[in-house]
C-alpha cells in the first residue's frame, strides 16, 4: 500500500558565512530546532563572483560526523592533516567520514566565475562516531545516471527502485542508510518516486518550479516530509531541478559545538581539548 508524503514543515534558507567569508545559504542546521535527524546542515553555495568564495575553507576540524560536497559547477580542491589531496570537480562528491577527528582545508576553485554546489552534514550514532577518518571521492563519471523522457536522476547514494529498476548510488554509507539523489524534471513532467517508509526525508528545490502532490515547494528551502512511503512529484511550465534526501533517525542527544558533533557535552569538551592539544586525530 502506498502512502504519499506531503511537507510537514518548511525551512526556509538563510544568507549566511562560513570559512573565510564564503558566501551560503544554509537551511537545515541553521539553530538547533532546524536539524532533521540525521540530518544536522545543509549549506547552498552559489556565485559567479569569485569574490563571494575564493578565500575558501581555511584548515579546520570536525568529529563525530560526516560531511558531503557535491559540485554543480566549478571545483574544490581538498586536503588534510595527513597530506591526502583531492581535486572535486563538477559533477563529483566527496563523502568523508571525520569520525573520531580530520583537520581539513576546502579551496573553492572558479571555472568561467562560476561556483555551485551544495555541503551536507550527515550525524553519526554513538557507535560511529570515533572510527577512524575516511573518504570516498566520487568522480563525475561514477554517478549513476537516470534518463526517461523527461526524468533524469543522478543516483549518489543509497538506493531506490523505479518502473522495476533498481538505482543504487556509488557511496557506501553508514548505518543511518542515507539516501541522496539530485532530480530534474522537464516542464510538464512527473514522477512517482518510492522513498523507504522508516527514513526521515525533505526536498530541496534549487530550481524551476515544482510540487509535491499539490503543495508547491518552495524555491531555496528544505521541506521537511510526513511519513508515508511514495513521493508524487511535478514540474510546473518549465524544467525543475531539486535534491531528495533521506536516512533513518538516530534518535541520539546531539550535543553541537561548531564542527564537533557529540551526544554530550562532555564529549564536545573532550573534543575541543584533544583539539587544543594536538590529539584530535589520534
Amino acid at each position: 500500500m502506498h502512502t504519499q508524503r506531503t511537507i510537514r514543515r518548511l525551512i526556509p534558507a538563510v544568507d549566511s558565512l562560513d570559512g573565510a567569508g564564503v558566501k551560503l545559504k544554509r537551511s537545515v542546521g541553521r539553530n538547533p530546532a532546524s536539524r532533521i535527524d540525521p540530518f544536522l546542515m545543509l549549506d547552498a553555495f552559489s556565485s559567479d563572483n569569485p569574490d563571494d568564495y575564493i578565500a575558501g575553507f581555511p584548515a579546520h576540524p570536525h568529529r563525530g560526523f560526516e560531511t558531503v560536497t557535491y559540485m554543480l559547477d566549478g571545483h574544490m580542491l581538498h586536503r588534510d592533516h595527513l597530506g591526502n589531496e583531492g581535486h572535486l570537480r563538477a559533477g563529483g562528491v566527496q563523502w568523508m567520514r571525520a569520525g573520531r577527528g580530520v583537520i581539513h582545508e576546502e579551496r573553492p576553485q572558479q571555472e568561467q566565475g562560476l561556483l555551485r554546489g551544495f555541503q551536507l552534514w550527515l550525524n553519526l550514532p554513538a557507535a560511529e562516531k570515533m572510527l577512524p577518518a575516511d573518504y570516498q571521492n566520487i568522480e563525475p563519471e561514477q554517478i549513476l545516471h537516470y534518463r526517461h523522457e523527461g526524468v533524469e536522476i543522478r543516483m549518489i547514494a543509497g538506493e531506490v527502485e523505479l518502473a522495476g529498476e533498481r538505482l543504487r548510488g556509488p557511496v557506501e554509507t553508514s548505518t543511518t542508510e542515507a539516501i541522496y539523489l539530485d532530480l530534474s524534471l522537464a516542464a510538464g513532467e512527473q514522477i512517482s518516486l518510492p522513498l523507504p517508509a522508516e527514513h526521515r526525508a525533505f526536498i530541496y528545490l534549487f530550481e524551476g518550479e515544482a510540487r509535491l502532490g499539490e503543495e508547491a515547494l518552495p524555491m531555496h528551502t528544505a521541506s521537511e516530509l510526513s511519513e508515508g512511503n511514495l513521493l508524487q512529484l511535478s514540474a510546473a511550465n518549465e524544467p525543475a531541478r531539486m535534491l531528495v534526501i533521506a536516512g533513518k533517525a538516530i534518535n541520539e542527544p546531539v550535543a553541537q559545538y561548531g564542527p564537533f558533533v557529540m551526544n554530550t557535552m562532555q564529549e564536545v569538551e573532550q573534543a575541543i581539548a584533544d583539539y587544543r592539544d594536538n590529539r584530535l586525530t589520534d
